[in-house]
């Protein structure tokens, strides 16, 4: 068994770190050295998970390239448990651009997946009894198994996605809320339409993250919760993947049997944590176990 099985979500961030966004007008512009390392957002779960110390596993697409080598050494570096499918289009990738605040714009590049899905339902099934918790990553080729992700839960088993920064409206989200019991979403999108969506959902409980203004919850069945965010107790460097280590912190009180409300609290703690650190692959004691 594992605590936490991620579906879909590996790929490489190529990291600039510039004087402001949006960026100035300019033909070029010096910068700090530009990495490339492990990113995305099934990564940033699985890795901040890993770090609050949770046995994950990841099952994702790959490509057999220099960017994929990045991935599989930062996977290799961690306790998590990878099962990889080669991708012929090659490793998706983002661009992420930071500014000295730590605020970031990221240019993706999701590579789309070609025909039939990687997996067998069976074989993706067979994963997905093994884990306490799935979070699905709203991934192309993961959109012919959903119909059959739930029947394979372990008995008491819960599903979770992030659906990033939906409209509302675009339906290629949806089938991912579907089959959930726990939905993300950004509200920078969806500003003060964020509660009828989030009553849209029901009867799932919602998670509406407002990055350094907080989160509200919107409990199947409940009122809405504010939940403020948690004060970083060092510099911000870097807010890439905080949404991601909130995700995961979320699943990991949960997991250790804390209600919605306290979980999100800590959830908050979790990603301003992450936010003071460069990178998703966190030191040992940097994110609270507690």
């Amino acid at each position: 068994m594992v605590d936490l099985l991620v579906i879909g979500g590996l790929g490489v961030d190529v990291r600039v770190r510039v004087p402001a966004l949006p960026l100035p007008a300019a033909d070029s512009l010096t910068v700090d050295p530009v990495e490339l390392r492990i990113g995305n957002t099934g990564a940033g779960v699985a890795l901040a998970a890993h770090a609050l110390g949770l046995r994950v596993a990841l099952v994702d697409v790959l490509g057999a390239d220099p960017a994929g080598d990045v991935v599989r050494a930062a996977l290799a570096r961690t306790g998590v448990r990878p099962v990889l499918v080669t991708d012929p289009a090659g490793t998706r990738r983002s661009v992420s651009l930071v500014d000295p605040s730590g605020a970031r714009m990221s240019l993706y590049d999701p590579r789309p997946w070609q025909g039939p899905p990687p997996l067998c339902a069976s074989d993706l099934a067979a994963l997905v009894r093994e884990a306490a918790h799935v979070h699905l990553s709203i991934m192309d080729w993961t959109l012919g198994l959903l119909p059959t992700l739930r029947d394979g839960l372990a008995d008491g088993a819960r599903v979770s996605t992030d659906l990033h920064d939906w409209d509302g409206h675009n339906p290629y989200h949806r089938p991912f809320a579907a089959v959930a019991d726990l939905v993300l979403v950004s509200g920078v999108r969806l500003g003060p339409a964020a509660a009828a969506v989030a009553a849209g959902l029901a009867p799932r409980d919602v998670v509406v993250t407002r990055g350094a203004d907080g989160a509200e919850l919107h409990p199947a069945g409940g009122a809405p919760v504010r939940v403020p965010a948690a004060v970083p107790a060092a510099p911000v460097v870097d807010t890439n993947g905080a949404g991601d280590a909130f995700a995961a912190g979320l699943i990991a009180a949960r997991l250790r049997g804390a209600a919605l409300t306290d979980a999100a609290a800590y959830a908050a703690r979790v990603a301003a944590a992450a936010c003071t650190h460069d990178g998703m692959e966190y030191p040992p004691g940097l994110l609270p176990t507690a």
